[in-house]
């Protein structure tokens, strides 16, 4: 394992095509696009790690993950009145489907699911009360107490979360929004800040791995369903793409990063702030499909290598 994540690196390191930053959150515009790291968490307790594994990065929308294993926690399926569980075929912050379907979005892992899901955890507690349990969660998840939030670019998202500020709207004008979306709209922007490295991510990953000796967070059965909807939907449009090339759940972010998960084996986290069309880590995605080609790991079976990163055998 040590020597595949030091040639998945290297190759990485060698790719002129690191994709483009997000420029549309200023504190992330300025991030240096030529950095690279990757964590694999086994479900026995091994840990390994190759390049920037140690760098700390803004998680960004892979922090929907935590958020939705928290507000299941809290209200179970009844959220699945107010969040659908469908693939958009639309990009992270599209309006258009809220508009068709009444305020419903289609899952917790676009921008208005999540807002949901925000908004459902949120629920009862104040802002800072409902961040520290999900602060909480994530911490006990990694077994880390040095995981916290970017104070700047929580600021710097809600400063130019315009379209956030819309689609939130947009959802109270349907009656599916509880708390003020002033409360909401802080309490996600500090949500997407939670700041971590690889080694932390996947060592957090691991309550979707079920990993022998770890506290149950959730249940067998809300494991399965998250799993399920990273999968299908942890992508935003390019699902479709991961799954087909990957083959393995995976909950990407703007900020680079990209935690995946192998039922039973491990959790892998990989980050590269340079993203492709879709919005998802350029290389951080091209490693996983090279690492899923090497592994085998693939629920659907050994697939083709295909991806820019550099062709390897099996």
């Amino acid at each position: 394992m040590q020597d595949l994540l030091t040639d998945i690196a290297a190759a990485a390191a060698a790719n002129s095509d690191k994709g483009k930053v997000a420029t549309y959150i200023p504190e992330l515009a300025g991030i240096d696009p030529d950095q690279f790291g990757i964590a694999v968490a086994t479900a026995d307790g091994g840990l390994f790690t190759a390049g920037a594994a140690e760098t700390p990065f803004s998680i960004q929308s892979v922090s929907k993950v935590f958020a939705l294993a928290l507000a299941l926690g809290r209200v179970g399926d009844q959220i699945w009145r107010r969040v659908g569980r469908e693939p958009s075929g639309l990009s992270f912050d599209s309006i258009l489907l809220l508009e068709r379907e009444n305020g419903i979005p289609r899952n917790p892992f676009i921008n208005a699911g999540a807002l949901v899901t925000t908004d459902t955890y949120l629920s009862g507690s104040s802002p800072r009360e409902a961040l520290g349990e999900l602060l909480r969660f994530i911490r006990a998840a990694a077994d880390d107490e040095g995981i916290h939030m970017n104070e700047q670019v929580a600021t710097s998202e809600f400063a130019t979360g315009h379209r956030n500020f819309s689609l939130a709207h947009y959802l109270a004008s349907h009656d599916n929004m509880r708390s003020d979306v002033d409360k909401v709209l802080g309490t996600y922007c500090h949500q997407c800040a939670v700041e971590m490295n690889c080694r932390q991510l996947a060592l957090a990953g691991r309550f979707l791995v079920d990993t022998p000796g770890m506290p149950a967070l959730v249940s067998i059965e809300r494991r399965r369903r998250i799993n399920a909807l990273m999968m299908t939907c942890g992508h935003y449009d390019g699902s479709g793409d991961f799954a087909f090339r990957v083959g393995m759940p995976g909950k990407s972010g703007v900020g680079g990063g990209i935690l995946v998960i192998s039922p039973g084996r491990a959790a892998i986290a990989v980050w590269s702030p340079g993203l492709n069309r879709y919005g998802n880590s350029k290389l951080g995605t091209e490693a996983m499909e090279l690492f899923a080609h090497r592994t085998g790991w693939s629920v659907f079976g050994v697939p083709h290598a295909g991806g820019a990163i550099c062709h390897a055998s099996s």
